[in-house]
């Protein structure tokens, strides 16, 4: 089994930065993407940031020229830098990951989320 334990979440005002952490462990053979997602009260989960094992990044439109995704392959965790934060970044924030477990084939596991809210 794998878990991922998110941290770093809180509230902070607009214009404030913050950083999130997010680490794996278990029975983890490899670990290929990571990512951060997020969910506003009565919206859909969205995708906010992609990281390949290799370093490659992608973000969302909204998170562009403010947040930083990075990882740690040796730690198993990746991170999420949060700066200029506005209200509307307010959300649970999840961290997931592609594993593939010792004997077993590649799955996605999700962190329990850590509340991130905005004031204004």
């Amino acid at each position: 089994q794998v878990q991922l334990v998110e941290s770093g979440g809180g509230l902070v005002q607009a214009g404030g930065s913050l950083r999130l952490s997010c680490a794996a462990s278990g029975n983890i053979f490899r670990i290929n993407g990571m990512g951060w997602h997020r969910q506003a009260p009565g919206k859909q989960r969205e995708l906010v940031a992609i990281i390949t094992s290799g370093g490659q990044t992608n973000y969302a439109d909204s998170a562009k020229g403010r947040f930083t995704i990075s990882r740690d392959n040796a730690r198993n965790t990746v991170y999420l830098q949060m700066n200029s934060l506005k209200p509307e970044d307010t959300a649970v924030y999840y961290c997931a990951a592609e594993v593939t477990e010792y004997g077993k084939l590649r799955q996605d596991y999700w962190g329990q989320g850590t509340q991130v809210t905005v004031s204004s």
